[in-house]
């Protein structure tokens, strides 16, 4: 069987996108794009599943050169970008996936990551909610444990995002960009290679999904269908590291069918 991408077009059914309710882990879809599954990708190595080395074990090199200057991004964009682990690790543990879902909700209070945090604290960031996150993590309890903390996290990061939503259009093509040129990374060749990478690209397309949900202007309708589209191009039970990957073209085109929309927006 091959991967056979769909497209859904009329407002009948972009309605009923618009309106869906019963989404996976994190604002997930209930269907994925591809129904039809290619034969199963090599299993993911050790390397592949940590991703990016995990917290404090370095990033390959590609996986860097993927990232943004931390440095030099306004705090609406590093927002944006923190948000996009979070959504991913929060997919990934209540999936049942802890040990993947670590590298992304260590992501906020990672020192590794420290220069993201500049001038949030501000803006409402819970940087202890984080750490106990973390700690019960790594204590190994389940998602059912710990879920008032997941939500917990969850509506911190929204909170940010709302607070430092200057300007919305300009987030999400922020974050299109990051999400494109981090698949790449992720997937090569038809196969996983790098899944923290590949699980990053998911995250930073549902907070920009969420972010147009917010958007107070008619117009963004049409944006908002294309990026539920694009978050559906993921597997309904979260990124797992041994998902099938959507191949790079199709989200590559998926996510140029969303910047198209938010050109128009100005």
């Amino acid at each position: 069987m091959t991967y056979t991408p769909r497209r859904w077009i009329g407002l009948g059914l972009g309605a009923a996108l618009l309106g869906t309710t019963s989404l996976a882990a994190c604002g997930g879809p209930t269907e994925p794009v591809h129904a039809n599954a290619p034969k199963p990708a090599p299993a993911a190595t050790p390397a592949a599943v940590s991703g990016e080395g995990g917290e404090g074990g370095g990033e390959s090199g590609m996986a860097a050169m993927a990232h943004p200057d931390m440095q030099t991004l306004p705090v609406d964009k590093r927002i944006a970008f923190m948000s996009g682990h979070v959504a991913a690790g929060l997919a990934l543990y209540r999936a049942g996936a802890p040990d993947q879902a670590a590298r992304h909700l260590l992501h906020p209070v990672s020192e590794t990551h420290a220069a993201e945090r500049a001038g949030i604290d501000a803006l409402g960031f819970d940087g202890p909610l984080f750490v106990k996150l973390s700690e019960d993590l790594a204590a190994g309890k389940s998602a059912e444990e710990v879920e008032p903390e997941l939500a917990a996290a969850d509506a911190n990061i929204k909170l940010l995002q709302q607070n430092a939503a200057s300007d919305p259009v300009g987030q999400i093509d922020f974050l299109m960009t990051t999400c494109i040129n981090e698949y790449k990374v992720g997937v090569v060749d038809g196969a996983i290679v790098e899944a923290g990478e590949y699980q990053d690209a998911y995250g930073f397309a549902v907070v920009a999904r969420d972010i147009a949900k917010r958007m107070d202007n008619p117009g963004a309708e049409q944006a908002l269908m294309e990026l539920e589209l694009l978050v559906r191009m993921w597997p309904n039970n979260g990124p797992l590291a041994d998902s099938i990957p959507a191949p790079v073209s199709e989200i590559a085109a998926q996510v140029s069918r969303v910047k198209l929309e938010l050109s128009s927006l100005g």
